[in-house]
């Protein structure tokens, strides 16, 4: 019965729509009047909503009723109001103590704020400065915390403000912050700068070599979200400022991975994992090898502690060795002799892989091979 009800007054709405349409075609005053009295008196569903902005496309009506309904309709703010009302948003966001609010409130202005959202129509982009301003605020304040962290570790004792949050909740929060602005600038694809900003942190990269593990590896979830940002071809950005960033953060998420597991926080690790490795290969090859082998040593000896970036070493190892002149070389001398079918095919890999291994570990020592002999000799 209530549902019924309810149909009826939505229904109410659609025939005052026509209604309003046909009186004014006859010019029926009184109908016309009764109409958008009643149409500005309810809320209407979007659908309806575009309904009466085309009926007020189609039909001028002369009242200070259909006034109110335009009012309704159309903002008469400009674009500045609109992108200050957008930082407002973000700073009342970042800024927000009850956690369960500033959670609930991120994901609403997310969802106006993205490129994919249904509510941008004719709007202009965010401002990229406003959005770097907050994400400058909270970076200052994550170094503030981490610098309170190292003191709180020499006292023994994690210390809580007037707010009653420990530290870890108020660190953890920072970054939340972080991730959010994030996640908007990489939609935009705003994030570039971004990415030299967060290689640049040089304060907080010397307090993560010194602060518990427990604390630090929030820092590494800001990695995290960039690196897989990175590897999914979600944020484009300069070769250069990819290997900055990665050289600078590469190593603390190497020893935090085990943190990340244990708190993952929405973080999914396989997609991590394989996104770190995707982010290494954009690099340079010469660069590649001194990651890898930074990889290499760690996995190791922690395993399961550490990223498994196996993959990705296989393909940048193929790349690096079994791709060179001398593998070219080989092949095209067995395949112009012919051969004996499968056999020579099996011969070809075998002298492949075992040529290759020859200048794998001459790099890796340290010394040079000879191509035609094979023999080592000091770089």
């Amino acid at each position: 019965m209530r549902l019924s009800v309810v149909a009826a007054e939505w229904d109410e709405v659609v025939l005052s729509l026509a209604a309003a349409k046909v009186s004014a075609g006859i010019l029926f005053t009184k109908g016309v009047l009764s109409c958008l009295n009643y149409l500005e008196a309810v809320p209407w569903s979007e659908e309806e909503e575009e309904k009466l902005r085309s009926l007020f496309i189609k039909v001028k009506f002369d009242d200070d009723t259909a006034r109110d309904i335009l009012a309704r309709i159309y903002s008469q703010n400009s674009p500045d109001s609109q992108q200050r009302l957008a930082r407002e948003l973000v700073w009342s966001i970042t800024t927000s103590i009850d956690a369960n609010a500033r959670n609930e409130l991120k994901s609403l202005v997310k969802s106006l704020l993205c490129k994919s959202s249904v509510y941008e129509k004719d709007y202009p982009d965010l401002n990229k400065e406003d959005i770097y301003v907050v994400c400058q605020s909270c970076l200052d304040a994550l170094v503030s915390l981490f610098e309170e962290a190292i003191c709180s570790d020499t006292s023994g004792k994690l210390a809580k403000k007037e707010t009653g949050k420990s530290l870890i909740e108020r660190i953890s929060k920072q970054v939340d912050n972080i991730n959010w602005l994030l996640e908007i600038l990489i939609d935009r694809q705003m994030a570039e700068e971004f990415v030299e900003m967060w290689a640049d942190q040089e304060e907080l990269l010397r307090v993560h070599e010194t602060t518990s593990p427990m604390v630090r590896y929030e820092l590494s979830r800001v990695s995290a979200m960039l690196f897989t940002a990175i590897g999914t071809r979600k944020l484009h950005c300069r070769s250069q400022a990819r290997l900055k960033v990665i050289q600078a953060w590469f190593g603390p998420m190497l020893l935090d991975f085990g943190w990340l597991q244990r708190c993952r926080k929405g973080l999914d690790m396989r997609a991590l994992e394989e996104a770190m490795g995707h982010a290494l290969l954009t690099l340079p090859l010469q660069q590649q090898y001194k990651l890898f082998m930074e990889w290499f040593h760690v996995f190791s000896k922690y395993s399961t502690e550490c990223p498994n970036l196996s993959k990705a070493f296989q393909i940048w190892w193929r790349r690096s060795f079994l791709r060179g002149s001398e593998t070219y070389a080989i092949e095209s001398r067995w395949v112009l002799r012919g051969g004996d079918g499968g056999k020579s095919m099996e011969m070809i890999r075998w002298l492949c892989v075992e040529a290759q291994q020859r200048c794998a570990l001459g790099r890796i020592c340290g010394v040079a091979v000879t191509p035609r002999t094979g023999r080592l000799g000091v770089m």
